[in-house]
């Protein structure tokens, strides 16, 4: 018998050859009757179900329910893994072993996100172990989207019986590289619907003292400044919306939340409490834990109000994204922690989002 997914997603609206390679739809599922839905294409999350505190399920992370919609999505990290290189580096531009490297420039003058055909644009082979387990596996060529080496990515999805969805990432390559991976889910703890509502009165927490100013083109200005006394004291949880508006150069240039924290951490790649949210309307609950130094918080500022899926629109403000990952322009900061891989050398990073209810 065919499993009923409870998210109302169906497999064969993702069946599709793209790029010569098979995409599918895989369904992840508890003891709790909770789901996570997950596309090879990108490897995006198209659905969690979670329960609100009356017990009712609602998908909270933001996606498409079909695979034309993924691929013509008008935001193209909607929920999907990120790499080679999440986030940006200034011009696009870097040096390694005394050679300058050029990227793709798609985002203002930056790369962002590992480019146009990044990961999250690529057909990954899947292999669903059990009805817990994902593993999802890419070979990025040599020279792909202008990055040095081949690099050979392995990321496990994990859905636990306590409502955690583990990313495990593991890397090596053949030449020395960068690497700075990310999975970028656009979270709506109240459930996606139409419209989705605002996230602003969803009150978040962010374990890190210090975050990362950014200049008006969102490249880090190389300082590292504490969030006390500014917008960005997320230490003692508060509402995302009770400063997002602030007469603040930095949310100027950020057109609200898009700054990478650095989290509060005993010792270097300890997997660590970075975040949580809470939803007052549902009561519903995400924990942030990561291994990575730092975590990207982007308030959704620029949606429209776009479709997504079963007739759900995003508009701004409608997500919140916790991206786990090493600093913006790292390449180009020397002082920052280093995003080289060289042959011999295991990327990991090990990041969960734990769901719950209060």
């Amino acid at each position: 018998m065919e499993y009923q997914s409870v998210s109302g997603l169906r497999r064969e609206d993702f069946q599709k050859v793209v790029d010569g390679k098979q995409v599918d739809l895989f369904f992840l599922r508890n003891e709790n009757g909770c789901e996570v839905a997950v596309t090879n294409y990108g490897g995006s999350l198209v659905a969690i179900m979670v329960p609100d505190r009356e017990g009712k399920m609602a998908n909270v992370i933001q996606g498409h329910d079909c695979i034309d919609d993924c691929i013509a999505s008008p935001e193209p990290f909607l929920s999907t893994l990120v790499g080679r290189y999440g986030n940006r580096i200034c011009r696009g531009k870097f040096h390694l072993n005394g050679k300058e490297y050029n990227l793709a420039i798609n985002n203002g003058p930056n790369h962002l996100h590992g480019g146009p055909t990044g990961f999250h644009a690529r057909v990954w082979d899947a292999e669903q172990v059990n009805e817990h387990v994902l593993v999802l596996r890419y070979v990025s060529a040599y020279y792909e989207e202008g990055f040095p080496g081949e690099l050979h990515m392995t990321v496990r999805y994990t859905w636990t019986d306590e409502n955690e969805l583990v990313i495990d990432y593991r890397g090596t390559t053949n030449k020395k590289t960068i690497v700075n991976m990310t999975s970028h889910g656009f979270f709506s703890l109240q459930g996606i619907a139409n419209p989705t509502p605002s996230a602003l009165d969803q009150v978040v927490e962010i374990n890190a003292d210090f975050y990362i100013p950014i200049d008006e083109n969102s490249i880090p200005t190389g300082e590292i400044l504490r969030v006390k006394g500014t917008p960005f004291d997320f230490t003692v949880p508060k509402p995302v919306g009770r400063d997002i508006d602030a007469d603040d150069e930095q949310i100027k240039h950020g057109t609200g939340y898009d700054h990478c924290y650095v989290l509060n951490k005993k010792e270097v790649g300890e997997l660590t409490f970075a975040a949580r949210v809470l939803d007052p309307t549902s009561g519903r609950t995400m924990e942030v834990y990561t291994t990575e130094p730092g975590v990207q918080f982007y308030s959704d500022n620029w949606a429209d109000g776009y479709k997504g899926q079963h007739g759900a629109t995003f508009g701004k403000h409608s997500g919140l994204c916790f991206e786990a990952q090493h600093f913006p322009d790292s390449p180009n900061k020397a002082h920052f922690p280093s995003v080289v891989l060289r042959p011999g050398e295991v990327y990991t990073q090990k990041t969960v989002y734990k769901f719950g209810v209060e």
